[in-house]
Parts: C-alpha cells; structure tokens; sequence
C-alpha cells in the first residue's frame, strides 16, 4: 500500500525522478546528459512498496523530458532498477519530427525505447504520413517506429495497411533538426492504395498487394520504388505519351517490382509465376475489377477533422 512521504522523502523521490540515467563512459559526458530524463511537471508525487521494490509515482498532469523527447500522461510510475516509467491514461510522446498518441504505454529510459498501447495514432509534424494501430513502439536510437495490429497510414493521397507497419528516418540532408521517412515496409496482408490524380474523373485507385511490401522515398517524401514480395499483384492506370488515360493493367506474380520517377510510375518488373490481364478504359472506376481486399478508408484518418488531438 502506498504510504505518506515525509518532506525530506519527497525531496528526495523528486530528485529521483528528475535524473534517471545509465552509468555513462568518463569520455562521453554528452551521451550521458542525453539520457538523463527529467520530471518537469506532476500535480502529486506519491512513493510506496509494492512485490517489484519500491517505486515512485507522479499524478496529474504529468510532463517528463529527455534530450528533444517530451512524454506526457496523467499518471506515471517510475521503477528505477528496471529504468523503466509506466505511463498510464493519455500518454503522448514527441520528438521535433513525430508525435504518437496513446491510451497506455512503458518508456525504456536507458535504450529510449518507448511502447504505446490502445488506439494509437500518431503523424509526423511536417504532416508527411498519419497513422493508426492498436500498439506502437518507437526506438530513438534506431529511428525506427513499428505500428502493430491493424496498422493503416496515410501518406498524401495514398493508403497503406497491413497487420504491421515499420517506419525508418533518416536525418535531413540539409542539416535541419527534423527527420523525414526514407522506407516504409509493410508486414502481412500488406495493401498500397494511390488515388489516381492524372485522370480524376470517375475517381479510380492504383492498388497493390502482397504478404511483404518495401517502400522507398526520397528526402521530398515522394516515392521512388516499390517492391512487393511473395503472392504480389498490381493493378494500375495506364496512359499514353500526351499523358491520357489507355487503360489498366493488371498482374500477378512471386515478386513485383515498381520504379517511379518525381512519384509518377514509370515502369513495372514481374518474375515468378507472371499473370496479367489488360482492361480497355471503360472500366475505369468498375470496382469489379479492384483487388480482392482493397477498401478505401479515408474515413479513419484520426487527423482528418482536426488539427491537432487533445
């Protein structure tokens, strides 16, 4: 049972919960100030016992800092031994590049590793990508962000889905603070939808599936290649030299491969297994002709009606 912290036990958990850290090497004193973590703010501060050891908890209102990583929730428990923060209700976490929302979550102060669950949604701050899933994990360290279960992201006018999603980011070459995505890969039922923007009338989608999905982009988030692994198929809009429409092709096989130029494609490699079927334009927007799984969900972008989330 939690139990009353004397003056001098308050001060002392404060100063515990400002400085978390990992033994530091003596040389690399920048390394070790980057994983210090920092209680900014908490309405009550509350310690007590429980079978893992003795803990820390903070309530209301709650704000922890490290290096350019905010985490904010409505409760949270620090358990030192395991340099670990249980956060609970509301927990929102962002960087200069990607904020992610969730309902519960654990951050792994020493690996800056951070674990979100229930409802996630998260984009990135220059509003390149939004997404959704059930669980997100975020590695600081290897830039890398995994949306698990029921993953679905949107990037411009095209959708991605699959059981999950993995993004990467790379520094900008420019030297700007900000990371952007340079790969997307998608794990599992992996489906690509792209709105055709050449020919908008009637509406029609350029629709890829596979099991495995890599995704490449360049540093103006445009899409340079796609390759799609393992029961691929493809069905996409053609156009001739004066860029109007000449029909939609479809095809199948082990391994696609899609290769874009400014995000335009340009031009489509099938090995294994090839299939494909020609479609004259008049079946442009015959959602006969969709593949067996696509379904547009514009409607559950979490950021579509608003700007920001509470």
């Amino acid at each position: 049972m939690p139990r009353a912290i004397s003056i001098r036990l308050l001060t002392a958990a404060i100063l515990t919960l400002q400085i978390i850290m990992l033994p530091a090497l003596p040389h690399n004193t920048l390394r070790a100030e980057k994983k210090k973590i920092i209680l900014q703010h908490a309405d009550v501060i509350e310690g007590g016992e429980s079978e893992a050891g003795s803990y820390r908890s903070v309530i209301g209102n709650v704000v922890f800092l490290q290096d350019n990583l905010t985490l904010k929730c409505d409760r949270a428990t620090s358990y030192e031994q395991e340099n670990k923060i249980v956060l609970t209700g509301n927990v929102f976490m962002t960087d200069n590049t990607v904020e992610i929302y969730g309902e519960n979550g654990v951050y792994y102060s020493d690996r800056q590793v951070g674990e979100l669950s229930g409802n996630v949604r998260g984009r990135m701050l220059d509003n390149s990508l939004v997404a959704k899933s059930k669980k997100a994990l975020v590695n600081k360290i290897t830039s890398q962000i995994w949306l698990n279960d029921e993953a679905l992201a949107w990037h411009n006018r095209q959708q991605i889905s699959g059981d999950s999603i993995l993004l990467h980011l790379k520094e900008s070459p420019t030297g700007a603070k900000r990371k952007s995505i340079d790969e997307i890969q998608i794990h599992g039922n992996a489906f690509f939808a792209a709105q055709d923007t050449l020919c908008v009338s009637p509406v029609a989608y350029d629709q890829f599936s596979a099991k495995k999905m890599v995704v490449l982009l360049n540093d103006n988030s445009k899409i340079t290649g796609i390759t799609l692994t393992t029961q691929a198929e493809s069905l996409y809009h053609l156009y001739n030299n004066e860029q109007k429409p000449s029909g939609i092709n479809y095809s199948s096989g082990d391994m696609i491969r899609m290769f874009f130029n400014a995000g335009t494609l340009k031009r489509v490699k099938v090995t294994g297994n090839v299939e494909g079927k020609q479609y004259p334009e008049s079946f442009r927007g015959d959602k006969k002709i969709d593949l067996s799984t696509f379904s547009w969900r514009e409607k559950e972008n979490p950021f579509i009606q608003q700007k920001s989330l509470p």
